[in-house]
């Protein structure tokens, strides 16, 4: 059921309360400070409170998405203002997260516990954190590179993990559902020693399902111990490791547009037709994680921090892919395969402290961080026949599959920032500034020979705000981004970084003594050096420049002691606004125009139904574009989700509950987005699954 744990009823439904004050369990003996855990906000590096934060940030708290039915890191997001997590429709394979309509950073803006996870979007190797594992998202939109180096203008998604708590307890979840979901978790921690120094957690997941996309299987097992030591009051070592396995990606897949959003020769495609060769299409990914983090706090208030983490990743893809209409009936079709082997380390040194200059206070922040990656990557084409998309016939052998690359792709960041967040009275004033070198080198193995970019970029932030008694915060700020890619053109040069600057301006709203937040937020974007493709299949190109512009609103929160809120409204307009003759001016892909959201949930706790809890979401999707061409708009699309829980501990069962989630109730069928003409992905089918959970 909607279980209320102890971190969702600390941290509140909004995210808005003083994180400080939520997330650091601190005590005093003889003065001494205990250093516990602390939750950091993805805008600062530091433990500040929403309210206070001149950027417009969104915490989806672990209640808020297993309430929804939430099975991945994008479906978390999906009631989240300006983003858009429906980019490749029903594929549940890649974490697709747009922010602010910059579709470039949708595979490589997730952070797992502050250190960003070394994925390569120059390859399949795109990596994954099963939410079972989460206790919070933080969605942190406009550039964040003042921080953390290399990253998409649009803004970042912060995951925050499960940590060993010193309280033992622990969950077990089964579940089924359509399709033939399946699966089990479960969740145990607690302290092993008296003096509550040493803490443990362990926890661990399997899912499987048929996809949409039938003979297409999604399979994933998952296991995650962590350990915590309390060294001395003042030392806290946090040890962690993520061993994560998908045998079966499930479907990654698109269609033309004639024949998914319009017909042809008078006929639609199915959307759960499968256009490749179950013998030839597969994606198998190992993911295996280790890291620590190390934090001491002086007596005078200072505290150094040191993150570590080590990653290494194996993926096997196989697909045969539809490749434009032959005729009336029957799909060219092609195949793509790929065999890579990633390895990386990020690391994160940080101090931070207190010092007042007269009557100012500063909360500075200097940190230094480094970035590692390598990845093998041998890359195979090939061609299958034809296939009869309305009447199917499979068992099919390739016409031909060659190896035509075998390179290696590695990337190497060091960078110092510098963060002070003053407080004067009543206001704010953030300031910040970074300093990144950056080399990246891709080696064609094949013709023995090498491309480097090597370059180095200045990032920075100034942002003001206003705190009123009333708890109404106004806000206005600027920053920098900087994203280099190992994208490369069509005769195998890497790209130039892409450089974007952003102005927002915002307000918030808390009302005292509410746990219900309200924000707005106004932002214009620049992006230049645009790394984009007409095709999948081709080679990345660079524009000049793409703006983006757009209103968010949100409103989090619990209304009454029964009912609880979760709205949003987004509208953006990103364009081309320096290209091609054909791309001048036009909307980018991937970007709804208008989204609008709203979650209600409601407890039971009274009379005969005591202990049900009823959710329902509406989501709304408008104004996204065919193609980089804007040939057409796709049509409008709404979505209604629902959620039935009940609290079995009120029949005698103590600590169990059940669960029903149904998404897409009226199981429609729709076009979620289209990178072009030739590739259109269709949404997800209507998904019900039931659980079961046992918290002890």
């Amino acid at each position: 059921m909607f279980a209320k744990t102890r971190l969702a009823l600390m941290i509140g439904i909004t995210g808005g309360m003083n994180v400080s004050v939520l997330a650091q369990e601190t005590s005093t003996t003889h003065d001494t400070v205990v250093v516990t855990s602390q939750m950091q906000s993805g805008a600062t590096k530091l433990e500040t409170p929403d309210i206070e934060t001149p950027q417009a940030v969104s915490i989806v708290t672990r209640q808020q998405y297993e309430e929804q039915g939430a099975t991945s890191v994008r479906q978390a997001v999906s009631y989240t203002p300006g983003v858009y997590s429906n980019q490749i429709g029903a594929s549940n394979r890649f974490d697709y997260i747009v922010l602010r309509g910059f579709s470039d950073g949708s595979l490589d803006n997730v952070y797992l516990d502050g250190l960003k996870l070394m994925g390569d979007t120059n390859s399949h190797s795109s990596l994954v954190i099963d939410p079972w594992f989460l206790d919070s998202v933080e969605v942190v939109r406009g550039p964040a590179s003042v921080l953390y180096g290399r990253s998409s203008p649009g803004g970042i998604v912060a995951l925050n993990s499960r940590k060993p708590s010193f309280d033992p307890g622990g969950e077990v979840k089964l579940f089924a559902g359509n399709n033939n979901q399946r699966g089990a978790a479960f969740d145990v921690t607690g302290p092993v020693d008296d003096n509550d120094r040493v803490a443990v957690r362990l926890t661990g997941m399997t899912r499987y399902a048929d996809s949409q996309f039938d003979p297409l299987k999604e399979q994933r097992y998952a296991i995650a111990p962590s350990l915590t030591w309390r060294i001395t009051d003042q030392t806290r070592l946090e040890l962690m490791a993520y061993l994560h396995r998908d045998p079966e990606g499930g479907s990654h897949s698109g269609l033309p547009y004639e024949g998914t959003v319009t017909s042809h020769a008078g006929r639609k495609i199915s959307n759960t037709f499968f256009e490749g060769e179950d013998d030839y299409d597969n994606y198998d990914r190992r993911e295996n994680m280790v890291g620590y983090n190390l934090e001491h706090a002086f007596d005078s208030g200072w505290s150094v921090r040191q993150k570590l983490r080590y990653l290494h990743t194996k993926v096997n893809l196989n697909q045969v892919y539809a490749a434009g209409w032959l005729n009336d009936t029957e799909l060219n079709r092609g195949y793509s395969g790929s065999d890579e082997s990633l390895s990386a380390i990020t690391l994160d040194n940080q101090i931070d402290g207190s010092v007042d200059t007269g009557i100012i206070n500063h909360r500075l922040l200097l940190g230094v961080d480094y970035q590692r990656r390598s990845n093998n990557v041998t890359a195979s084409y090939g061609s299958f026949p034809a296939i009869d998309a309305f009447n199917p016939v499979y068992g099919a052998d390739p016409l031909s599959i060659s190896v035509y690359s075998r390179e290696k792709h590695k990337l190497e960041q060091t960078g110092i920032y510098l963060q002070d967040q003053m407080s004067l009275d009543r206001w704010r004033l953030t300031l910040g500034g970074r300093h990144d070198q950056v080399k990246i080198t891709n080696v064609n193995k094949i013709n023995d020979t090498r491309d480097t970019l090597d370059q180095d970029h200045f990032s920075s932030r100034a942002a003001l705000m206003y705190l009123f008694d009333s708890g109404f915060a106004p806000y206005v700020s600027y920053s920098t981004a900087f994203t280099p890619t190992s994208f490369t053109d069509e005769y195998g040069k890497i790209l130039q970084p892409m450089k974007g600057r952003q102005w927002e301006a915002g307000l918030k709203f808390q009302p005292e003594g509410s746990q219900t937040m309200y924000s707005a937020s106004v932002y214009r974007i620049n992006q230049e050096n645009i790394a984009t493709k007409v095709e999948p299949t081709d080679p990345y190109r660079s524009i000049g420049e793409i703006e983006s512009e757009g209103v968010e609103l949100e409103a989090v929160g619990q209304l009454t002691d029964n009912l609880r809120l979760q709205a949003a409204y987004t509208y953006n307009d990103i364009r081309y606004k320096k290209s091609s003759a054909e791309e001048q001016g036009k909307r980018a892909v991937y970007a709804p125009r208008n989204q609008a959201s709203a979650w209600l949930s409601y407890d039971v706790k009274t009379g005969l139904f005591n202990g049900l809890t009823v959710g329902s979401g509406v989501r709304y999707v408008n104004g996204i574009t065919s193609d980089r061409q804007n040939t057409h708009t796709l049509p409008s699309y709404t979505l209604m989700d629902l959620a039935v829980g009940y609290d079995l501990s009120h029949v005698g069962l103590k600590g169990i509950s059940a669960q029903l989630n149904v998404n897409n109730l009226t199981d429609k069928r729709y076009v979620a987005a289209c990178n072009s003409l030739s590739y259109c992905y269709f949404g997800a089918e209507r998904s019900i699954v039931g659980s079961v959970s046992w918290e002890f």
